[in-house]
């Protein structure tokens, strides 16, 4: 995988960071082009053919898939991963919740198994898994002008925006920003189609965006935010369809396959399932702990899954929901982003850091496995033929982009 800089939000953060523990990381000059890992006992192991600096071949060796030279340090990878899970500090809200900081990050997505787009130190990158080659997309850092007029658009411009969410599909990606703003772009044209604030509200971070097709085949995107809002806006015109506002702030929405109801999901103990025309509330969704911070729906358009800082993902049947049918557990931090393959075969749940589970759904959510390596969690993706998870890793010393190849049993 890519190697990239420490993004200009980790400084925003409380991060804890792999050289936190040990100062004898904290120097260490790394240059390599790719990183690959693999695991040969899942379903998903990492391959990349291009650039790789550790290759399948050189984990299964014992090579150290991220490099950190633990023969140089005074402290094995074994009592380091045990001393992260001890001392690593979850961000509650609710005491005692999960006893391990959720962050609100979906900055990594995959349009196929070989693009991806992720934040990378106040730009959007393009990231080809065939070339190896690197691309700025936008670049963020200071005066964003739109190219196309829209109503409600910003002509003038947003300045140094600092992106707190992402997303991308097909040819159309929109970031939001810690001050309400919304960059949208289509990747065929040139420059920026719209920029916008949703709110001038104190609290008006962006959550979450979510691209999708409506029934009529019209392409729209859905915001969650921390003013306590959903807002639905029409990609071809950029204009506000629906807003739907809630009792609190608003850190994940997820539209059900058929389009008709949204899990919404944000600063309460319970989750609601909500008409998507309406925003009535159907149903509310009791059983975690804490504040949840995302959401996904299974392709079957039955079942949904929600992840909270009390490190636990859970799995709903939206036909009964009086209590969740499965309770899967994180090893270290809030559950922060959750994906289902697009065939509904598998789920994946990153933690706050250091750990991604991959669950068979086929199994019943009983074979699991689990991707360790070390450093905050930026977000991940599936690409949509399954074929490839993308995860990104931020850390001081060995931030990177992590790809995971599907290995298929004859």
């Amino acid at each position: 995988m890519c190697n990239y800089p420490r993004s200009h939000i980790e400084d925003t953060e409380d991060d804890y960071d792999i050289d936190d523990l040990t100062d004898d990381m904290g120097d260490m000059n790394h240059e390599r082009e790719m990183m690959v890992t693999n695991s040969e006992d899942g379903e998903y192991g990492q391959s990349n053919d291009k650039i790789p600096d550790t290759s399948a071949v050189d984990a299964t060796k014992g090579k150290e898939i991220q490099g950190i030279p633990w023969e140089k340090l005074a402290i094995t990878r074994e009592k380091y991963r045990q001393a992260r899970i001890e001392q690593y500090k979850n961000y509650e809200n609710i005491p005692n919740s999960g006893e391990a900081a959720a962050k609100l990050r979906n900055l990594v997505w995959a349009t196929s198994k070989h693009d991806v787009y992720l934040l990378s130190h106040f730009s959007v990158h393009h990231w080809s898994a065939l070339t190896g080659v690197d691309t700025e997309v936008i670049n963020i850092e200071g005066h964003v002008i739109p190219r196309e007029k829209h109503p409600g658009s910003i002509l003038d411009g947003v300045y140094q925006t600092l992106v707190s969410t992402l997303a991308v599909k097909d040819n159309l990606l929109v970031a939001g920003g810690f001050q309400g703003e919304l960059i949208c772009k289509h990747l065929d044209r040139e420059g920026i189609s719209f920029c916008c604030r949703t709110t001038f509200d104190d609290n008006a971070i962006t959550n979450a965006v979510d691209i999708f097709d409506t029934s009529s085949g019209a392409v729209h995107f859905m915001v969650s935010s921390n003013d306590s809002s959903v807002r639905d806006y029409d990609m071809e015109t950029f204009q506000l369809c629906k807003h739907f506002q809630f009792d609190w702030p608003v850190n994940h929405t997820s539209l059900s396959p058929d389009g008709k109801l949204v899990v919404v999901v944000g600063d309460n103990l319970d989750g609601l399932l909500i008409d998507a025309n309406s925003g009535k509330t159907l149903h509310s969704m009791r059983g975690h702990h804490d504040y949840s911070f995302t959401s996904a729906w299974s392709p079957d358009g039955r079942t949904f899954a929600t992840g909270n800082q009390d490190k636990t993902c859970r799995i709903w049947d939206a036909r009964n929901l009086s209590e969740a049918v499965h309770v899967l557990k994180g090893n270290l931090g809030a559950i922060r982003s959750i994906r289902f393959t697009s065939d509904g075969r598998f789920l994946s749940m990153a933690e706050a850091a250091d750990f991604v589970h991959i669950f068979d759904v086929q199994s019943d959510y009983n074979k699991r496995q689990e991707l360790d390596f070390f450093g905050e969690i930026s977000g991940m993706s599936f690409s949509p033929d399954t074929d490839a998870l993308y995860v990104g890793v931020w850390d001081r010393t060995y931030a990177s982009l992590l790809q995971f190849s599907r290995l298929y049993n004859n």
